[in-house]
């Protein structure tokens, strides 16, 4: 589930702040208390913070938000431009087997993330499992199914500020996507050439390349 921008807002000042009760995120976000409590249920729904109660005086807690786990990693995610410069340091790695061996370790590290949310005994159900993932996250995932193999079309670029100043990042995502399946991909169609979305076509019988595993 995506994060409402006035939702991102509550989660950085919680990052910033530590745990902080309703009148603290109303004076700081200056809105009023009713939407600190809109904001507040959707976010404890969705599991991004928690809540705790402290006793300072006679009478009623006082109840404190602060960030879960899932939370942390949520409010930092917004890091683009370091993403970005990151990028660029490895393309200006020289020696090409050095880039290459590097790119196949970040899409291996990506895969890890990701591996025990697969699921599926075949190809098309595996990515379909791969496809709920992204669009959980509010990025457009279709799987087509044909009469040979399945495809998967990205029709929205996870990666839309890496893609547009190098493509690498396009092979790096098909290297994930080819070890999260257990099934060697190409990139057949993407965005950047025009096409009206990305599209990852399994090479039938290739399975994942040693290089993809190591």
């Amino acid at each position: 589930m995506a994060t409402e921008s006035s939702d991102q807002a509550l989660l950085d000042l919680l990052r910033k702040h530590g745990p902080l009760s309703v009148a603290q995120l109303k004076a700081d976000m200056h809105v009023t208390a009713t939407a600190v409590r809109q904001r507040l249920v959707r976010l404890l729904k969705q599991g991004d913070i928690e809540r705790n109660a402290e006793r300072i005086t006679r009478g009623r807690p006082v109840h404190r938000y602060g960030l879960t786990e899932k939370g942390r990693r949520r409010s930092g995610a917004n890091f683009a431009d370091l993403a970005i410069a990151l990028w660029h340091e490895i393309r200006e790695i020289k020696d090409s087997d050095i880039r290459r061996g590097l790119l196949q370790r970040i899409g291996g590290r990506l895969a890890a993330l990701y591996a025990d949310k697969i699921n599926g005994s075949s190809l098309d159900e595996r990515m379909e499992s791969l496809a709920e993932i992204f669009r959980e996250r509010q990025i457009p995932f279709e799987v087509e199914r044909t009469n040979d193999l399945p495809l998967l079309h990205a029709t929205a670029c996870p990666y839309p500020e890496l893609a547009e100043q190098d493509r690498t990042v396009c092979s790096m995502e098909r290297i994930m996507f080819s070890e999260l399946l257990g099934e060697n991909l190409r990139l057949s169609n993407c965005r950047l050439d025009g096409h009206n979305c990305c599209t990852f076509e399994p090479i039938s019988g290739a399975g994942v390349s040693p290089a993809m595993t190591s």
